[in-house]
């Protein structure tokens, strides 16, 4: 199957579900590719929409913002300089924000220093938001060290003004039965199309995820190469 358009898919699932615009109006049909991306976002991680964010600290001050459409923070560095360029680094232990508390009790400067440790709070509360939350770290910068946040990314979703997405072109089976169950949910369709596209949406999802958790993480190099079993009769 080749990938998808904005224009090509939304005609798929007018066509699969064998009705037209007057029913699934484009208004719906784009709630049904954006529930089916978030679907696919929230189930695998995807290589290609791993981000990087680097900045630096403020002396004294133990919280920094996630970047903006952070889906799920990876890891954090920061480095004993204020240059990522220079300088070694240290991964940061993620806690739970009550152990960072117990750990730093003021911000007083005697309890400053290289952060080790940081928790995850908060959260965007509207579209307009230029951060997905916030980091508490622990203990509070003693000076501006740099940091570099990994994470996760919501990319921008299949639209009219966005006609091609990595999901749309790399994984295009995969988002259309996830639309198709969305579709027959949404028509009250008969149950047996929409447990036929729930099972097809499984299948390509392991597959998928085979590929992005798995044959993406690895190389012949260092890992070998993959060799699948295969049966032989019994002599």
């Amino acid at each position: 199957m080749s990938g998808f358009t904005y224009a090509t898919l939304t005609q798929a699932i007018l066509d699969y579900t064998e009705v037209d615009s007057n029913v699934l109006t484009s208004t719906i049909t784009d709630d049904i590719i954006e529930n089916a991306e978030f679907k696919i976002l929230r189930e695998i991680p995807i290589d290609a929409y791993k981000k990087q964010s680097i900045g630096n600290l403020v002396t004294g001050q133990n919280t920094i913002n996630v970047p903006a459409k952070t889906l799920f923070v990876k890891g954090v560095q920061v480095y004993d300089s204020t240059s990522a360029s220079t300088g070694n680094n240290r991964w940061l232990e993620k806690k739970d924000e009550s152990y960072l508390q117990e750990y730093e009790p003021s911000t007083e400067s005697a309890s400053r220093g290289q952060p080790k440790y940081y928790a995850m709070f908060g959260g965007a509360t509207g579209v307009s938001d230029t951060t997905s939350g916030r980091l508490f770290l622990a203990p509070a910068p003693d000076t501006t060290y740099t940091f570099k946040i990994h994470y996760e990314a919501i990319p921008d979703g299949l639209s009219s003004s966005n006609t091609t997405t990595y999901i749309s072109q790399y994984f295009p089976n995969g988002l259309l039965y996830a639309c198709l169950v969305e579709a027959f949910s949404f028509l009250k369709g008969p149950i047996d199309m929409l447990t036929l596209y729930e099972n097809k949406y499984k299948q390509e999802v392991q597959k998928f995820a085979g590929e992005q958790l798995g044959r993406r993480k690895r190389d012949d190099y260092s890992d070998g190469t993959v060799r699948i079993p295969i049966p032989s009769p019994s002599p």
